[in-house]
């Protein structure tokens, strides 16, 4: 059977560490690959590490067929939903599975009005009843609820709002070799969104350095951030400055008033 392996899909998945992968080798060779793969059609959704391994060492392996996947992002919901819940699924994986789901619910959702949309002006053109559904029926798997929040996708992925936060730091600013470390577990997520906000050249070079220089570089992106304590002493900022000018300039203009108004009243009363 020729079973086809989408690099998307495998995205989803947190590597094994090299002991982790070593002890399912061991089990497969000593055991057999005992749970069967999932597949959708030709396109593998459960199972990747097994089948590699099968596959290395030409181990025989069933497969079963989930028929509730009515498209390719059904596979895609399925396998996200999969990996939050479990355990072992790191927090950066965690909100870069949650994200990916917001994206693909929010892509559906959009997808479907326009369908719909379609449908009612098709009607209306012809002269028919606007149909129920846009799909003409139900849809193989019921519909997911959007993640229109910051605080909702935190809760599909265990996660806080300020974790999520770093997630989306690290995704759209991070160096590919930042994120290689934070996927392997070399540099924390709240380091590693620290270092992403360094120039590209200083995370690579504290990437390829290791776990030590990634420590310094996300301490010194701390420090980079932190705003200088303002003592009293100091000399008052440009606004404050003019501020006080201004009042001076309107003092002294209250006072010559006054002496205009008391030399006035002076003259009345002689």
């Amino acid at each position: 059977m020729n079973i086809v392996v989408q690099e998307d899909l495998k995205s989803y998945i947190d590597p094994l560490t090299p002991d982790e992968h070593d002890a399912l080798e061991r089990s497969l060779l000593a055991e057999g690959c005992r749970d069967a793969l999932v597949l959708w059609g030709d396109v593998l959704v459960d199972g990747h590490n097994r089948y590699g391994i099968c596959q290395k060492h030409g181990l025989p392996f069933s497969t079963v067929q989930n028929p509730r996947f009515a498209s390719i992002e059904d596979v895609h919901l399925w396998m996200i939903d999969q990996h939050l819940g479990r355990r072992s699924v790191s927090d950066f994986q965690r909100g870069v599975l949650a994200l990916r789901k917001k994206e693909i619910v929010a892509e559906r959702e959009a997808a479907a009005r326009a369908a719909k949309k379609d449908a009612h002006m098709r009607a209306e053109v012809l002269g028919e009843a606007a149909p129920v559904s846009p799909f003409g029926g139900e849809p193989a798997m019921a519909a997911e609820a959007p993640l229109k929040s910051r605080e909702a996708i935190a809760r599909a992925a265990k996660l806080t709002p300020s974790q999520v936060t770093m997630v989306e730091k690290i995704q759209k600013q991070a160096a590919p070799e930042l994120v290689a470390a934070v996927r392997a577990g070399t540099i924390s997520l709240n380091a590693a969104a620290a270092v992403a906000g360094l120039p590209m050249e200083e995370q690579v070079a504290a990437a390829a350095a290791g776990k030590d220089e990634l420590k310094q570089a996300a301490k010194r992106a701390r420090e980079s951030t932190k705003k200088p304590r303002v003592e009293a002493s100091q000399t008052p900022t440009t606004e404050v400055q003019a501020l006080q000018d201004r009042i001076a300039e309107l003092t002294a203009e209250n006072e010559y008033l006054r002496g205009q108004v008391a030399e006035l009243q002076a003259r009345l009363g002689a």
